[in-house]
C-alpha cells in the first residue's frame, strides 16, 4: 500500500535498566509536539512474561518454542501498527520496545538458526529490512552502576553482571543494521535521553535549530593495513555496490545502491539536489528489487561501479564501518580501506581500534570521495567534478536512512553528468519529490 505520509520504525533495545522506557515516553511527547502521530509497540516478551511465564521452569524445548512464539507475536503486534500507520494521513513515528534480533540474544546460535530456518527468516529479513533505525541504550549496569535498579520493573531480575552480559549480547545482534546508534552512559542520564532524541531527528533530517544540541560529527580515517579478520571483534560483513546515474541537470547527483549479506539484499536510491535555502538536500528511498535493475539501466558511463566489503563492529561502545573497496574499480582504488565512525571528540581526544593501522584522518577531503573515486580517467581532473562529502559537516550516519538530509557544507560544486535518459529518470524524480514533500510537511508541524 503506498502512502504519502512518512512512517517511520524505531527499534529502541538495550540491555536492562537501560533508559528504553524513559525514552519511550520522551520520544512520544516531543515528536507528537511537532504534529506526528506516535505508535508504541510494546516489549512483546515483557507482555507474556507478566502473564506467569518464568525461564526457570521451561525445559529447553518449551524456552525454544516461547521464542518462536515470542517472535511470531512481535511481528503481529508490530503488523498491527504498521497498518494504522498507513491507513494515516500524517506522518507516523512507530517506536518499537526492542525488535526481532534481541530474540537472539536470549538463545544459541544452534536454535536461532534453527528458528530462522523453520520460520522461513534471515537476518538481512529481521535486522536490515524491517526497521529505519535501531538505538542502543547502554544498561546502566555498565558505566553508571549507582543508578541500576531493578525495583521498578515487574519481571526484572538480573545482577548488574547478568545486566552488562545480557546488554552485549543484545548490542551484538543488532551489528549490521546500516542505521544502528549506541548511547552509551558518558554523560547524566537526562543528557543520555537528549543524545537519543538527537539522534532520532537528526537521522530523519529535522532542522530544530539549537533544540537539541548536538556536536557529533562523521570521521573518516585512511586504513593502511587490513589486519587479520581474527583480531577484529565480533562483526558482520556485507557486500555494497554503488552506481552513479544520468541526472537531468548538471547539479544534481543520483546513486543507487544494493547491500547484501548471504544472498540477500536491500536496495537503495539516493538524490542530492541543489541548495534549498543554503542547504544541499539529500533524499534516499528504499526501493524494490525490480525498480533497481530499472534504474541501473541509466547508469553513467563516466563513472566506475563501486564495489566494497562493508564491515560493521562495535569497539569501546563506539560503532564502526569499515569500507574495504574491491575488484573491479579503478586503480587509484586499490588496496583502499576507510574507517569511519560519528563522535563528538576531536584530535587527540579520538580513541580509535587500536588493531587498525590508520595513516591519517580525511574527513572531508575531496580526494577520497566515493563521488570522485568512481571517476573515470579524464573526468576526475575536471574541477567542475571535485566534490566534498556533505555529510562530513553534519550528524546523519555513513549511509542515512531517511528521505532527507540537511548537509551545511559550502564546497560542494557542481557535478556535470551525461544527459541522456532524462525522461525516464525526471519520472522517478518526480516521485522521490513526493516522497520529499511528505517529510517537509511533518517538519513544518
Amino acid at each position: 500500500m503506498e502512502t504519502s505520509n512518512k512512517i517511520y520504525k524505531l527499534v529502541l533495545t538495550g540491555g536492562p535498566c537501560g533508559g528504553k522506557t524513559t525514552g519511550q515516553a520522551r520520544l512520544s511527547s516531543f515528536f507528537e509536539s511537532l504534529g506526528w502521530k506516535v505508535y508504541r509497540v510494546p516489549e512483546c516478551a515483557t507482555v507474556l512474561m507478566s502473564g506467569g511465564v518464568k525461564w526457570q521452569e521451561m525445559n529447553p524445548h518449551m524456552a525454544y518454542m516461547f521464542q518462536c512464539n515470542l517472535i511470531r507475536s512481535m511481528m503481529q503486534l508490530e503488523k498491527t501498527y504498521i497498518d494504522l500507520a498507513q491507513g494515516s494521513s500524517i506522518n507516523c513515528l512507530i517506536i518499537c520496545d526492542r525488535g526481532t534480533m534481541d530474540a537472539s540474544a536470549y538463545m544459541s546460535a544452534e536454535d536461532w538458526a534453527r528458528l530462522k530456518q523453520e520460520l522461513d527468516l534471515n537476518d538481512v529479513t529481521l535486522r536490515d529490512n524491517r526497521y529505519n533505525q535501531v538505538i542502543h541504550m547502554v544498561s546502566a549496569a555498565d558505566g553508571a552502576e549507582d543508578f541500576y535498579t531493578t525495583e521498578d520493573h515487574t519481571v526484572r531480575y538480573e545482577t548488574p553482571e547478568v545486566a552488562r552480559k545480557l546488554d552485549d549480547l543484545a548490542s551484538q545482534a543488532w551489528v549490521g543494521h546500516p542505521y544502528y546508534d549506541v548511547i552509551d552512559n558518558s554523560t547524566d542520564f537526562e543528557s543520555k535521553v537528549i543524545r537519543m532524541l538527537a539522534t532520532v531527528c537528526y537521522r530523519l533530517g529535522l532542522d530544530l535549530g539549537d533544540r537539541l544540541h548536538i556536536n557529533s560529527k562523521k570521521r573518516k580515517f585512511l586504513v593502511t593495513s587490513l589486519p587479520d579478520k581474527s583480531v577484529f571483534p565480533q562483526h558482520q560483513d556485507f557486500e555494497v555496490i554503488h552506481d552513479y546515474l544520468v541526472t537531468p541537470s548538471r547539479k544534481m547527483q543520483a546513486r543507487i545502491r544494493r547491500r547484501g549479506q548471504n544472498g540477500s539484499w536491500t536496495y537503495t536510491h539516493t538524490i542530492r539536489r541543489p541548495k534549498i535555502n543554503n542547504q544541499v538536500v539529500e533524499t534516499k528511498q528504499p526501493i524494490s528489487g525490480r525498480n533497481y535493475q530499472n534504474l541501473l539501466a541509466q547508469k553513467d558511463s563516466g563513472h566506475f561501479t563501486i564495489v566494497k566489503m562493508r564491515r560493521c563492529f562495535l569497539w569501546n561502545n563506539q560503532y564502526f564501518q569499515m569500507d574495504i573497496y574491491k575488484d573491479p574499480c579503478h586503480p587509484r582504488c586499490k588496496d583502499l580501506v576507510f574507517l569511519e565512525t560519528y563522535t563528538t571528540k576531536v584530535n587527540d581526544e579520538m580513541i580509535l581500534p587500536d588493531f587498525l593501522t590508520i595513516s591519517q584522518d580525511v574527513t572531508g577531503n575531496p580526494q577520497y570521495s566515493m563521488f570522485n573515486l568512481s571517476l573515470k580517467d579524464g573526468r576526475q581532473n575536471k574541477k567542475s567534478y571535485l566534490m566534498t562529502d556533505c555529510r562530513a559537516n553534519t550528524f546523519d550516519l555513513i549511509e542515512v536512512p531517511v528521505d532527507v538530509v540537511n548537509c551545511h557544507d559550502d564546497k560542494i560544486h557542481d557535478a556535470a553528468t551525461n544527459n541522456h535518459n532524462q525522461d525516464e529518470n525526471q519520472k522517478h524524480l518526480k516521485a522521490s519529490d513526493k516522497n520529499h514533500n511528505s517529510v517537509q510537511n511533518g517538519i513544518d508541524h
